[in-house]
């Protein structure tokens, strides 16, 4: 769950460098309220902490929504993990609500056509859940929206990358769990970059091995989250994909590994290291998959 949040948080990152804005001041609307959408959001929660916010300023940016609606004090059945990203009475009774459920729930579009985010996330796993509607009515107030659903397989995604281009001119900014060809569209190549784990897992491993770490900090995942930003095609040319290529995967995994070397030391939990060494001691943990050629003796 880690690791799926600090790649969130680093694609995050990512968009908010292109456009030249800070993460703190991002409001988020996330479909999907379970474990990783939650994991998510406490993830973004603590950066937003570390760009300046403070705890109240952070949460009052983030909204999260279950198959039973906008999270509310006096839903019931939610799960302990749930309950600090509910939002408060005083905020909702503010909204105007257009297309409230039967059971007076707060549902998607209108979380959105009221919370004005500049970002949303899907984890929820329903299909088709970002419609036309709901994409339309983010970027009535965000003209760049970053719009994430990850939701695996293809099969569950929120919404096809091409249509929300499409619904937005071209001016959002896509990344999605699943892999997606690049999108071709009024003479301009969409990249789609794939949010996933294996951006993440790998330089921090590497890390913690060479630093021979006591744990993993939750310092060392931020860090991880900005390392993986910086590498970001869109930061470092100002276009391209939120996230590098996949086969780019071993040059940031050493990079991550660095920052998360660095990072560990600053919070005491490894022993310093000479930084004129930090390469070759990472590039002497590095594996590389290779095999023996051979050959079939028999039938």
């Amino acid at each position: 769950m880690q690791g799926t949040a600090a790649v969130a948080v680093g694609t995050l990152m990512a968009a908010c460098k292109a456009k030249g804005e800070l993460l703190k001041d991002q409001r988020i609307v996330f479909a999907g309220a379970g474990s990783a959408g939650c994991g998510i959001a406490d993830q973004i929660i603590k950066q937003m902490k570390a760009e300046g916010a403070s705890d109240a300023e952070a949460r009052s940016r983030v909204f999260l929504i279950s198959r039973d609606g906008l999270l509310q004090r006096a839903m019931p059945g939610l799960f302990d993990f749930q309950l600090p990203f509910c939002t408060p009475d005083e905020v909702v009774n503010n909204w105007v609500l257009t297309h409230k459920r039967g059971d007076g729930c707060i549902n998607l579009l209108d979380a959105v056509s009221n919370a004005h985010p500049t970002v949303l996330i899907g984890v929820s796993g329903q299909a088709g859940l970002f419609t036309k509607a709901v994409v339309e009515a983010m970027q009535v107030h965000c003209e760049r929206p970053l719009i994430l659903p990850l939701s695996n397989p293809t099969s569950q995604v929120e919404a096809q990358p091409v249509d929300i281009l499409r619904w937005t001119s071209g001016k959002a900014m896509v990344a999605t769990g699943s892999p997606f060809q690049p999108v071709d569209m009024g003479g301009q190549r969409f990249e789609i970059a794939q949010c996933n784990n294996s951006y993440i897992f790998p330089g921090i491993g590497l890390g913690v091995i060479t630093a021979k770490a006591a744990r993993v900090t939750d310092n060392m995942m931020m860090a991880a989250s900005k390392a993986l930003a910086e590498s970001s095609p869109i930061v470092q040319t100002g276009s391209g994909a939120l996230l590098p290529p996949l086969e780019s995967i071993r040059e940031v995994s050493k990079v991550i590994a660095k920052t998360v070397i660095l990072q560990a030391i600053a919070d005491g939990v490894a022993l310093p290291i000479p930084l004129e060494l930090i390469e070759e001691k990472i590039e002497k943990n590095f594996w590389y998959p290779e095999y023996r050629e051979y050959r079939r003796t028999s039938f």
